[in-house]
């Protein structure tokens, strides 16, 4: 029996226009930024016109993204609520894969500008064995008090009774077939901060770290220290860090170059470390592990992998052969590829938008004994 699980940040399926703009120039869209816009009244019309116009194409691209994955199991992240998940798949990916995703799954989270992860599912698997639900769990309230995680650096910013996850960590006890399995979806904290203006990755590291840490405490609570390493379990989601990344140099007209780097320290080792997880994209080349590229500007750009399946040791163990796949046609024309990973974009995807997403969808297959 073969199960497609998949990972995807879809970017912003929002149902609402962000209006700030109007008083705040850093908010305001680049192509509103080319008028002289001063009434508000004016403003809201364009944006709202420029937002619908755009997004008709982008959500075209996600959709085609996400029926190129055709996964059984989708797990979503920065979905608005339930109401945009639900437009989105009977307007966009009901036109591309029909009746898929009847099972839809969203519980709000943390995230201040709204934002939550989501799971949809088949009724079935495509090899005809039934995905059933059996609870759902949110670990959106647990704080660093509770789970025993506050550390001096995470005095600096924040407070013992502060929840732990900006987003959430939800949690879903699944029977796959009449066979257990058990996801973590999450959306780590972001490597920005408004309060600084040095290495953002390094002065956000001490929340990722204790959401990390928080997710494996979750799952040895669940399981047991021991348990963990022979239960059928999956985290799934943006991780927002990485462990090693391509550097990018160069630029159009003189080609780029690729370079390998692997990082002296991530949130996420705290999940590889003695085997706890392991992120199966590890067995693709080193330069083709990559769902994201980063630029701010020439002299800054690489490629890594924000975007993770990490499967239990057993599941690791039952599936080491399975290699996952990472569905990039739907990146903007401005990602540079190394040689040889070269893709057709999907039509009208655009140098920097329309995209499907600025990640790009994971997706393996896993059998379950």
């Amino acid at each position: 029996m073969s199960l497609r699980l998949a990972t995807f940040n879809i970017e912003n399926l929002m149902t609402r226009f962000d209006y700030t703009g109007f008083r705040n120039q850093t908010r305001r869209d680049r192509a509103m930024q080319l008028y002289d816009v001063r009434d508000e009244a004016a403003y809201q019309a364009l944006e709202s016109a420029r937002m619908l116009a755009l997004t008709d194409d982008t959500r075209q691209l996600t959709a085609l993204a996400i029926a190129d994955a055709d996964a059984d199991i989708l797990c979503l992240q920065e979905v608005d609520n339930m109401a945009a998940l639900q437009a989105f798949e009977y307007g966009y990916l009901y036109r591309m894969m029909g009746n898929g995703y009847r099972q839809k799954f969203l519980i709000e989270g943390n995230d201040s500008r709204g934002i939550d992860v989501a799971v949809v599912m088949r009724e079935e698997t495509q090899d005809g064995e039934k995905i059933e639900l059996v609870d759902i769990t949110s670990h959106a309230a647990v704080t660093y008090r509770y789970l025993g995680l506050f550390t001096p650096e995470l005095a600096l910013n924040n407070r013992i009774d502060d929840k732990i996850f900006k987003r959430d960590c939800l949690e879903l006890e699944l029977r796959i077939g009449g066979k257990p399995l058990t996801l973590f979806v999450t959306h780590l904290k972001s490597m920005t901060n408004g309060r600084e203006n040095g290495d953002g990755r390094m002065g956000t590291m001490p929340v990722r770290r204790a959401e990390v840490q928080a997710i494996r405490r979750i799952i040895e609570n669940r399981f047991g220290v021991e348990g963990a390493r022979s239960a059928s379990f999956a985290i799934c989601g943006d991780m927002n860090d990485y462990q090693e990344r391509v550097v990018i140099s160069g630029n159009r007209r003189l080609g780029h170059s690729f370079t390998p780097v692997t990082q002296e320290t991530s949130a996420l080792d705290i999940l590889s470390e003695d085997d706890f997880a392991v992120n199966p994209v590890l067995r693709r080349d080193v330069m083709d592990r990559w769902t994201l590229y980063h630029s701010r500007g020439p002299q800054e750009q690489h490629l890594c992998q924000l975007d993770y399946i990490w499967l239990s040791k057993r599941l690791a163990e039952m599936n080491a052969e399975s290699v996952p796949d990472i569905i990039r046609a739907g990146q903007p024309f401005r990602t540079p590829f190394p040689a040889g990973q070269e893709v057709d974009r999907y039509p009208r995807t655009g140098w920097d938008r329309p995209k499907a997403s600025d990640h790009c969808p994971v997706v393996m297959s896993l059998d379950l004994h």
